[in-house]
């Protein structure tokens, strides 16, 4: 009995092996026969009849585009792409550092090297940060949810860094979860009371971003749930629009007040702004001065948000790389560099990202796209394959529900000391000690354009 059993499943297993052969074969007659038949109607149907006509003009106008196109002809509403500009813009991919090997030599394995920053120098409260990396506005409700700004909160609180609230407004999970908070000073209505703005560790006003300036935004009430309309103070049924302007501030002069008035509120903490990176840099640069602010966070074009209108991603602003070098230059020719601090975003994704834009001059970096990648992790697969990666992100999605806090938190965390370690390790083989060292004799440029627009020397021309 047990032979024939043997003979069976031994017969079986043939069957199967001869069918899986069999569809093999038919499958592969099948796709031959339906290959020969469209490639010869692609090679033989006239313009206006041939498929091919829509690669030829999608190669010609690019898919983003024909994409974008449709949207608006479905709609008629402002296109809102999320995660930036696909524009590829002068980079400071181009840059490079040294070796440091026998002229110099690297620091031994056994010495600290220090990635200490702090923003605010001349505050009684300045922000004190165990690395130059911190995480910029991404507002509760307008992009991010609850409890993806938590979680970016103990996150960074881990990785001994700061985290800054978004125009969205003053979560108090978000601020007993954060170590060091900087409350965006918003261009809306809500959290300005000032029992909330006495509990941020940093202010920043909100003027604009680099993915789209200074231009207003609206939240369309079916996307707006009832912890939103109490928060932004808006009824059922009513959308929320943010301004393209902080109120009371209508004309530059208004911004000295404002200043003068956020800081008799305020308990010696840092007060800077946000600023979009544009051709009126310097003009507006003179006014943070005049104000007597302790930092601008700048944002270069390629800086993202939750969804902006294509043409401000694409049409408006100056890169990453320009934004920095003229604010630099600018504040280094007024005698002002040391007495106010840089921040600066836009498409940062690597240790080594952060390290040029500090050997540029910036004393700091904001990051965004990277963040919420870092906080994401893997639990982007509970999106995926049917939704957006992010979809487990962003407020208005119905996956958001899904995301997991603490996980969230240690992902995030491991990603700012990844890159913290790389930096030190960086710094080391140059023969540094501290990102203090760093300026821009440090680095060579590969590209003629690069080296044009920062000033640093062309790598084919030896040190003096």
């Amino acid at each position: 009995m047990l032979y024939k059993k043997k003979n069976y499943l031994r017969y079986g297993f043939l069957v199967l092996l001869g069918g899986i052969a069999g569809l093999k074969y038919l499958g592969k007659a099948f796709f031959a026969r339906f290959f020969r038949r469209a490639t010869k109607i692609i090679m033989t149907d006239e313009y206006h009849e041939n498929l091919w006509e829509f690669v030829s003009a999608t190669t010609r106008v690019g898919p983003q585009k024909i994409v974008e196109l449709n949207l608006r002809s479905e709609s008629g509403k402002a296109v809102e792409r999320p995660l930036g500009t696909p524009k590829k813009y002068p980079s400071i991919e181009s840059l490079l550092f040294p070796f440091a090997q026998i002229d110099t030599q690297p620091i031994p394995e056994y010495e600290e090297i220090d990635t200490t920053v702090i923003i605010g120098k001349k505050t009684r409260k300045p922000l004190i940060l165990e690395t130059p990396i911190m995480v910029g506005g991404m507002g509760y409700g307008f992009a991010v949810s609850e409890k993806i700004r938590i979680a970016l909160a103990k996150g960074c609180t881990l990785a001994g860094t700061a985290v800054n609230t978004g125009q969205g407004g003053f979560l108090p999970k978000e601020r007993r979860a954060a170590e060091q908070l900087i409350l965006q000073y918003n261009r809306g209505s809500w959290s300005k009371e000032p029992e909330i703005l006495q509990q941020a560790d940093a202010l920043e006003l909100h003027f604009g971003q680099g993915a789209v300036g200074g231009s207003f935004g609206i939240l369309p009430a079916k996307v707006i749930s009832r912890k939103m309309r109490r928060m932004f103070g808006v009824g059922r049924g009513e959308r929320i629009i943010y301004p393209s302007r902080i109120p009371g501030i209508n004309r530059p002069q208004d911004l000295i007040r404002k200043v003068k008035e956020l800081r008799s509120i305020t308990d010696g903490i840092p007060i800077g702004v946000k600023l979009a990176g544009s051709d009126l840099l310097e003009k507006d640069l003179a006014w943070c001065l005049e104000a007597g602010l302790d930092y601008i966070a700048l944002s270069g074009a390629e800086g993202a948000s939750k969804g902006s209108p294509p043409t401000l991603l694409d049409d408006h602003g100056l890169p990453t790389v320009i934004t920095l070098t003229r604010a630099v230059n600018y504040l280094e020719k007024v005698g002002a560099k040391k007495d106010i601090d840089l921040i600066i975003d836009g498409k940062l994704i690597t240790p080594g990202d952060f390290l040029k834009v500090l050997a540029l001059g910036a004393n700091a970096v904001n990051i965004g796209t990277a963040a919420l990648f870092a906080v994401a992790h893997t639990q982007v697969l509970k999106a995926l394959p049917f939704e957006p990666p992010t979809g487990v992100t962003w407020n208005i999605s119905r996956l958001s529900h899904r995301f997991n806090i603490n996980k969230g938190a240690k992902s995030l965390h491991f990603f700012l000391r990844s890159c913290t370690l790389e930096m030190k390790m960086s710094l080391s083989a140059m023969g540094k000690t501290s990102i203090h060292e760093l300026s821009k004799d440090d680095l060579v440029a590969i590209d003629p354009a690069i080296a044009e627009i920062t000033g640093v020397r062309l790598a084919h021309i030896p040190r003096d």
